[in-house]
């Protein structure tokens, strides 16, 4: 197996970070979890949301980047009827690109969510 040094600026993920993006990409759409050996390769970049919000970007070592855009592959919601929230993985001309959180009732949260408060965008109001 080749290595491949981290970018400069870039960090590894953290280990709730990369705990969260798999569960989310394996149950996240069919074409979600073809992804994962990127996982294993994923940096995350020094960007940083002008909102405050926990959002992240990829950079996959040994690829180049992402074609600007984004392609949602698995898509959850979180949080309470009054405070939900979204987030989903994305990825774009098939590289794995970035973590989204958003508020859907307020501002988007500055922390990520556990794997085990996730739940389906369509049970948007099961909480």
């Amino acid at each position: 197996m080749v290595e491949f040094p981290i970018r400069e600026g870039n960090r590894s993920m953290t280990a709730a970070e990369y705990r969260l993006v798999r569960w989310m990409l394996e149950h996240g759409h069919p074409e979600a979890a073809t992804l994962l050996p990127q996982l294993e390769l994923a940096e995350v970049t020094p960007w940083r949301c002008p909102c405050g919000c926990a959002s992240i970007n990829f950079q996959i070592r040994g690829m180049p980047e992402a074609p600007p855009g984004v392609h949602p592959i698995a898509d959850f919601v979180f949080g309470q009827e009054d405070a939900d929230s979204g987030i989903f993985v994305y990825e774009n001309g098939g590289i794995l690109s970035g973590l989204e959180v958003y508020g859907l009732s307020g501002a988007a949260p500055a922390s990520l969510p556990e794997p085990d408060m996730l739940r389906p965008l369509s049970k948007l109001h099961d909480a």
